[in-house]
């Protein structure tokens, strides 16, 4: 019996040690003045400062420049010889925290029966303990929008920062957006000839009625919040009242340049603020975006062109097209544990025709302002919040991007995650270290 109570206990010690090492804490509030200097700075509005010093404290930005005199007592300083400060990079749209195995159903909590969700909010649902987190904030990235999926109009999301105990804590900016997925208005065939919809059935015309019946859902909803008083409450209607004063957005994901149309069309009719997500086909009609002063998050640059008649490397130049016809974007990624590649989808950007600080605007400053969240992040500009990555080399190049050091409102955050666990786990099995 001792035997077996050893046994037990044993057991029980080991995984309470591989349970610490693998436990990362969220950091404590900044605690006094902290000033990086020697760096190359990238503001993130396209302005590099080279030789740059960058101050913060209380988690702001309290200076940055060349020129910055450094208090002597009482601040701790560190010399980056040259390395590279960046603004926190921001996942413009994403499922991360909602999921963790894609293929296991108890992980995923980012859907909800039914077509017409307005009410559902993705932001009480978000998991800040997901391990996926941590590396995310390996390659820089610092914030993340966290979006529902599913139906038609699928509910609110919200902006989080990505070092937190809990929902409450994580919440950077909750309910900013409404998202409604468009259904998509092309007649695709099977092998047997039969359209994707089913037999006999006319898919762009079943899709216009979905978009419909949307829209009807918005009239009744208008004249809901147009009445004084209500006998009864309706959650559905009441969950989009900030579209209708402008204290929301409505995020359109669609692709084709039929879907982007209806877009304007909705964004017109009901005066509202809206984002395109997906836009591949935006490159091909940028005066009607301007027009209607709609952005773009593109999405999936890595993938194939919508038609056989585009470039192959049509989704690679998009991004530079945008910012030559004047359209305000920022690029994405879909899924979860994909965000971690996000700078390096934009280092594919400036690779085919961005800028390499346009690219970096593309993933922190262009973000932040699709987000509504330009007023407090997005740039490394005084009075913002102090969301600084510091790099040794550029934080778009895979080879050269190393990230040293991660501050999230001044907070120093670990960048521990399971990939480097596993790595250090595995050198120690095979006598690697």
């Amino acid at each position: 019996m001792n035997k077996i109570c050893s046994y037990i206990l044993g057991i029980t010690a080991c995984s309470l040690q591989l349970q610490a090492q693998e436990t990362v804490y969220p950091a404590r509030p900044q605690q006094g003045p902290i000033y990086l200097k020697n760096a190359t700075i990238h503001v993130g509005n396209g302005q590099v400062i080279t030789g740059g010093t960058i101050g913060f404290n209380g988690g702001k930005i309290i200076a940055v420049g060349n020129n910055v005199p450094v208090p002597m007592d009482d601040v701790k300083v560190l010399d980056l010889q040259g390395q590279h400060v960046y603004p926190g990079l921001i996942a413009p749209e994403t499922t991360l925290g909602l999921t963790e195995v894609a293929s296991v159903r108890a992980t995923n909590d980012y859907q909800e029966v039914g077509e017409i969700n307005p009410s559902v909010r993705s932001i009480v649902s978000y998991n800040t303990d997901s391990k996926v987190i941590g590396t995310l904030r390996t390659n820089g990235i610092l914030l993340a929008h966290t979006v529902p999926q599913g139906g038609l109009v699928s509910g609110s999301s919200s902006v989080v920062q990505l070092d937190a105990w809990n929902w409450e804590d994580a919440a950077y900016k909750t309910d900013n957006a409404i998202h409604f997925n468009m259904p998509r208005l092309m007649a695709r065939s099977n092998p047997f000839g039969a359209t994707a919809s089913g037999p006999g059935t006319d898919a762009v015309k079943a899709a216009m009625a979905k978009i419909e019946e949307v829209k009807r859902f918005f009239r009744a909803a208008q004249g809901y919040l147009q009445q004084p008083q209500h006998t009864a409450t309706n959650l559905k209607y009441e969950a989009v009242k900030g579209l209708f004063d402008r204290s929301q957005k409505l995020f359109i994901h669609c692709d084709l340049v039929k879907e982007m149309i209806v877009a304007a069309d909705i964004a017109k009719e009901f005066n509202f603020d809206v984002v395109i997500v997906g836009g591949t086909d935006a490159w091909l009609i940028p005066e009607v975006l301007k027009k209607s002063n709609i952005p773009v998050v593109l999405t999936q640059q890595h993938s194939l062109p919508v038609t056989a008649d585009d470039d192959v490397d049509q989704p690679y130049k998009t991004a530079a097209q945008l910012q030559q016809a004047g359209i305000l974007f920022c690029i994405s990624n879909e899924g979860f544990w994909q965000q971690r590649n996000l700078p390096f989808n934009a280092g594919t950007a400036a690779a085919y025709g961005l800028s390499k600080e346009e690219a970096l605007s593309a993933v922190t400053l262009n973000a932040a302002k699709i987000l509504g969240i330009a007023d407090k992040t997005g740039s490394l500009e005084v009075g913002k919040d102090a969301n600084i990555v510091v790099s040794t080399g550029d934080i778009l190049d895979m080879k050269s991007s190393v990230i040293t050091r991660a501050y999230i409102q001044g907070r120093e955050v670990s960048l521990e995650d399971k990939h480097k666990q596993l790595y250090e786990r595995y050198k120690y099995k095979y006598g690697l270290n």
